[in-house]
C-alpha cells in the first residue's frame, strides 16, 4: 500500500512538474515575442515616436511607398494597392446572391444587402417604382422629368447628381489616370476605359433575353429592350410627351424653356442639342466627314 502510495505521490509531482514547465515555457515564449515586438519598433527621424512596424510609420509620416503599376498611384498600404488594382481590372469579387451586383470589397457588399432588408416607403407617383430613402426617389424621379440641376461651370454640361458632375470635372483637370494597356489610349474615368478596352476586345457581356442581341453597356441595352416593350418612361411635365430615352426628354424640353446651352467658342452662336453645334462648328472648319463611295464627293 505505501508502495501504490509514493507511486501516486511520484505521479502528482510529475504532472506538477510538467505543469510548471509548461508555465515557464509560456512565460519565456510570451518574453521573447516582447523582445521581438520590441526590437521590431521603428523611430520616426522627425519627432522620434515610435512604430511597431514600417506601415504604421509609413502612414504617420505620408510616405506612399506601394505604387500601382498601370497608373503610377501611391497607397499607405499593401492591401490597399490590391483593391486599387482592382479597379484597372475590372475585378469584383464579391457578388450580391439577391440581386447579383458585384463590388471591389466585402464591407461595400455588406452595406449593399442591408438594402434588400429595408422597407422601400417613398414610392414614386409617376412608375409606382419605390425607394428606401428620399433622396434615391428624387434621382429616380428626375428620369422622368429630366431635370439636371447640376452644373458645369467649365463647359455648361447639366448632370442629374453632384457626383456625376465630380466625375465630369475630372475630364476638365486633364489627369488620366486609366491607361489601355493594348493601345496606350488614357481615360480620366475607369469605366470610360472600361468601354473602351470592349472595342478591342469585341466584348458585348449584356443580352437582350427577346431577341438574344448583344452590347458593350448595359445602358445600351435598357435603351434597346425598349425597342420590344414599346415603353416611354421620360415624360416632359410641361406637355406630357413621353420618349424612350432620357436625352430625348432633354432636346425637347428645351423646346419649351428655349434655353441654348451649346455654345461656339468661335462666334458666340447658341444651339439647344450638341449634334446641332456640331454640325454648326464645320461650317467654320470646312470638315466634311461624311463620303459618297461611287463619287467621293464629302459632305
Amino acid at each position: 500500500m505505501e508502495d501504490g502510495n509514493l507511486s501516486d505521490t511520484s505521479n502528482t509531482d510529475i504532472s506538477d512538474n510538467l505543469e510548471s514547465v509548461k508555465q515557464i515555457s509560456s512565460a519565456e515564449e510570451s518574453l521573447s515575442h516582447g523582445k521581438k515586438l520590441l526590437e521590431r519598433n521603428i523611430n520616426c527621424e522627425v519627432d522620434g515616436e515610435s512604430f511597431v512596424n514600417s506601415s504604421n510609420l509609413n502612414r504617420h509620416t505620408g510616405k506612399k511607398p506601394f505604387q500601382c503599376e498601370i497608373c503610377g498611384k501611391l497607397l499607405h498600404y499593401k492591401y490597399q494597392l490590391a483593391i486599387h488594382r482592382r479597379s484597372h481590372m475590372r475585378e469584383k469579387p464579391f457578388h450580391c446572391e439577391i440581386c447579383g451586383k458585384t463590388f471591389v470589397v466585402k464591407s461595400s457588399l455588406n452595406a449593399h444587402k442591408k438594402l434588400h432588408s429595408r422597407k422601400k416607403n417613398f414610392h414614386c407617383k409617376i412608375c409606382g417604382k419605390s425607394y428606401i430613402q428620399n433622396c434615391l426617389l428624387i434621382y429616380h424621379i428626375r428620369t422622368h422629368t429630366g431635370e439636371r440641376p447640376f452644373h458645369c461651370e467649365i463647359c455648361g454640361k447639366y448632370f442629374f447628381t453632384n457626383s456625376h458632375l465630380k466625375g465630369h470635372k475630372k475630364i476638365h483637370s486633364g489627369k488620366k489616370e486609366f491607361k489601355c494597356e493594348i493601345c496606350g489610349k488614357s481615360y480620366a474615368q475607369n469605366y470610360r476605359l472600361v468601354y473602351h478596352i470592349r472595342t478591342h476586345t469585341g466584348e458585348k457581356p449584356f443580352h437582350c433575353v427577346i431577341c438574344g442581341k448583344s452590347y458593350s453597356r448595359n445602358s445600351q441595352l435598357v435603351d434597346h429592350i425598349r425597342t420590344h416593350t414599346g415603353e416611354k418612361p421620360f415624360h416632359c411635365v410641361i406637355c406630357g410627351k413621353s420618349y424612350s430615352q432620357n436625352y430625348q426628354l432633354a432636346n425637347h424640353i428645351r423646346t419649351h424653356t428655349v434655353e441654348k446651352p451649346f455654345h461656339c467658342e468661335i462666334c458666340g452662336k447658341s444651339y439647344s442639342q450638341n449634334s446641332q453645334l456640331v454640325n454648326h462648328i464645320r461650317t467654320h472648319t470646312g470638315e466634311k466627314p461624311f463620303h459618297c463611295e461611287i463619287c467621293g464627293k464629302c459632305f
